[in-house]
């Protein structure tokens, strides 16, 4: 049987996307090499405890996401898209829930 609960550098790379930064401005974030956030993000080299606090500050999300620690059936994409929902504007939200109840119909034709 397989785990299929995403680890840490996949948790961080989805993050890093979501929250719409490069590596490159991650790294000059974080006083690093660019080379450094590519190697976390495949999983090449390991992450401290603080760099993950860090990261988590910048991504705004919690250490505990990060580290997989939610019920195994919360889909981080949505989670994450959340996350993006609450930085919106009311008018631009209800745009966003208009178009996905639009989507939900067609899905159901």
């Amino acid at each position: 049987m397989t785990d299929k609960k995403p680890v840490i550098h996949e948790r961080l790379k989805a993050a890093r996307s979501q929250a719409g930064l490069s590596q490159a401005q991650v790294a000059a974030l974080m006083s690093v090499h660019r080379q450094t956030i590519t190697q976390i993000e495949a999983g090449d080299r390991r992450v401290t405890a603080d760099e993950l606090s860090v990261f988590a500050r910048h991504y705004h999300v919690s250490l505990t996401w990060l580290l997989g620690q939610e019920p195994e059936d919360t889909d981080p994409r949505v989670e994450l898209a959340a996350r993006s929902l609450q930085s919106l504007r009311s008018e631009d939200l209800d745009r966003v829930l208009n178009l996905l109840k639009s989507l939900k119909r067609e899905n159901t034709k």
